[in-house]
C-alpha cells in the first residue's frame, strides 16, 4: 500500500552570523546616480539599489539594469518568490511565467520549452531548442539538460521574443536566464526538508562564508526521491518517479574592488523511470467516437487479439499504464561542468569573460508501443544514450559615453559541441504478427486473419 502524505515543508536551519559588519550608509554625493547606473557599478551598489528603492535588477541585456529600463519583454522572478512557490526546476516555472511552458515527451533527456506557444518539439537530440537556457551565463545546449534541481537561486529571467543579438545563442522564441546565488563573505547556512504524497522526500541545504577578506565560497546540495505516479502492474513498479542528486560549489575571489573571479562547479545525477503514457477512453471525446471499438478500428481489434487488455482504455485518471512484461523505462543521467566568470572594471568600461565546459550523458529505455503487446521498445540496459561535450567562451565589453547619452556593448561568442548518439530502438517479439495481421484484417484477405501463434 502506498502511503500518501500531503505536501509539508519545514525549514530546519537558518543561520546568519555577520562578520565585519559594515555601515551601508554612504555620504551624500553631489549627483545621485540613477538606479541603473548604480546597479552597473558593484554588487554592493546593486544590493543598495534593490533594498532602498525596491527596483528589480536584471541582466537581460548583458549588464545590470533596472527592469523598467529594459526595452524587451522580461518576466523577472526573484529567489524569494521561487522559494515561496516551491519551484525547484525550470519545468515548475510554468506557474510563475504564464507565457512559458516546459514539458517532456518520450524522454526527459530532450525536454521542450515553449514561450508564447513557440518552441522546438521532438525527441531528436540534433535539434537545439528555439528557447535557449542559460545558467550563470553558460548556454545549455538542450532544454532537457536544465530539467534538474537548481539549488538556491538569485533570480530567473524569462525573456520573450528573439534574443540573438545580446546572447551567444540565436534563440528565436525566447530565453530562460537562470542566475544562482553568489557566495557571501558572511557565514550563512540553510536547510530544508520536504515530504509529500507518493512518498516524496526532498532534502536541501547549503553553506556560505568568507575564507579571507578577498575569497568566499558556497556549497549547495539537493537530494530528491519520490515514487512514480503511474502504476506498472506488469512489472510491479511505478513510472515517472524522482531519484536525483544535485551539488554545486562556488568560489568568489575579489582581489580588488575592480576585479572579481567566480568559479562554479556543479554535478547532477539522476536515476529515474520516465516517460509512460495512459490510454484514453473515447467516451471523453465524442469527435473520436468508436476509436477504441474493435468493431470499428482494425488496429484495436489486432491488439486485442494479440493480448492487449482493453480495460486499460480508461479515462486516464486512474494512472494505470499498460507495459509489456520485461520492458522498462529505467534511465540514468549525468550532468556536470565548470565555469569561470571574470569581471574587470576598466573605468570607462567593464570587461566580462565567461568560460564554460559541460559534460552531459543520458540513457533511457522505454516501451514505445505503450501497450502489453510487444511491438516496439528501447532496452533500458544503457545501450541507448546521448552524450554532449560543450566548450564555450563569451567576452563582453560595455560602458557609457557622451555623458551617459550612449550605452554601448560589444562582444564575441565561441562554442564547440560534440554529440555522440547511440540508439537501440528495436522491434518486439510480436511485431511481425502485429504488422501482418494489421495488413490482412479489414481487407480482401481477411479470411486469412489468424492472430494466434503458429503451432510448432
Amino acid at each position: 500500500m502506498r502511503k500518501s502524505v500531503w505536501l509539508l515543508s519545514a525549514g530546519i536551519v537558518a543561520i546568519s552570523c555577520p562578520a565585519n559588519a559594515q555601515d551601508n550608509q554612504s555620504t551624500p554625493q553631489p549627483t545621485a546616480p540613477s538606479p541603473t547606473e548604480a546597479a552597473g557599478v558593484t554588487p554592493e551598489a546593486q544590493a543598495a539599489s534593490e533594498s532602498d528603492s525596491g527596483d528589480i535588477i536584471v541582466t537581460a541585456q548583458g549588464r545590470r539594469q533596472v527592469l523598467q529600463d529594459v526595452p524587451i519583454a522580461v518576466t523577472a522572478i526573484g529567489g524569494g518568490e521561487l522559494a515561496n512557490s516551491g519551484v525547484t526546476d525550470i519545468r515548475q516555472l510554468n506557474q510563475l511565467a504564464p507565457s512559458l511552458l516546459v514539458s517532456s515527451t518520450g524522454s526527459e533527456a530532450n525536454g521542450s520549452a515553449r514561450i508564447r506557444g513557440i518552441g522546438t518539439v521532438g525527441d531528436n537530440p540534433g535539434l537545439e531548442s528555439s528557447v535557449a537556457v542559460f545558467i550563470d551565463g553558460v548556454y545549455r545546449s538542450r532544454s532537457g539538460i536544465g530539467l534538474n534541481e537548481m539549488g538556491e537561486l538569485d533570480r530567473v529571467e524569462v525573456l520573450r521574443g528573439p534574443q540573438g543579438t545580446l546572447f551567444g545563442r540565436n534563440a528565436s522564441a525566447g530565453l530562460i536566464n537562470i542566475i544562482s546565488k553568489r557566495p557571501s563573505y558572511n557565514f550563512e547556512g540553510y536547510g530544508e526538508a520536504t515530504i509529500g504524497n507518493y512518498d516524496l522526500r526532498r532534502v536541501a541545504g547549503g553553506i556560505t562564508g568568507g575564507f579571507t577578506d578577498t575569497l568566499a565560497g558556497r556549497l549547495d546540495v539537493v537530494y530528491v526521491k519520490r515514487d512514480g505516479f503511474y502504476d506498472d502492474a506488469a512489472n510491479d513498479t511505478t513510472i515517472n518517479n524522482r531519484n536525483r542528486l544535485f551539488t554545486r560549489g562556488q568560489l568568489l575571489f575579489e582581489p580588488t574592488s575592480d576585479i572579481s573571479f567566480r568559479l562554479i562547479g556543479d554535478y547532477t545525477w539522476r536515476k529515474e523511470r520516465c516517460c509512460a503514457a495512459v490510454y484514453v477512453n473515447d467516451d471523453m471525446n465524442s469527435q473520436i467516437d468508436g476509436l477504441n471499438d474493435p468493431a470499428q478500428n482494425n488496429i484495436i481489434r489486432v491488439l486485442r487479439d494479440l493480448g492487449q487488455d482493453l480495460s486499460a482504455f480508461t479515462d486516464g485518471f486512474n494512472r494505470n499504464v499498460s507495459v509489456t512484461p520485461g520492458r522498462g523505462y529505467n534511465g540514468k543521467t549525468k550532468d556536470g561542468g565548470v565555469s569561470l566568470e571574470g569581471k574587470f572594471d576598466l573605468g570607462a568600461a567593464e570587461l566580462t569573460s565567461i568560460t564554460g565546459w559541460r559534460h552531459y550523458k543520458a540513457d533511457q529505455g522505454g516501451d514505445f508501443d505503450y501497450g502489453t503487446v510487444d511491438i516496439l521498445y528501447r532496452p533500458d540496459d544503457g545501450s541507448s544514450s546521448r552524450k554532449f561535450e560543450t566548450l564555450s567562451q563569451e567576452v563582453r565589453l560595455n560602458g557609457r559615453a557622451f555623458n551617459d547619452k550612449l550605452d554601448w556593448l560589444v562582444g564575441g561568442y565561441y562554442a564547440d559541441e560534440d554529440l555522440t548518439l547511440k540508439d537501440q530502438l528495436r522491434f518486439g517479439d510480436q511485431y511481425g504478427r502485429f504488422a501482418t495481421c494489421r495488413l490482412v484484417t479489414g481487407s480482401a484477405l481477411s479470411p486469412l486473419y489468424n492472430p494466434l501463434p503458429r503451432a510448432v
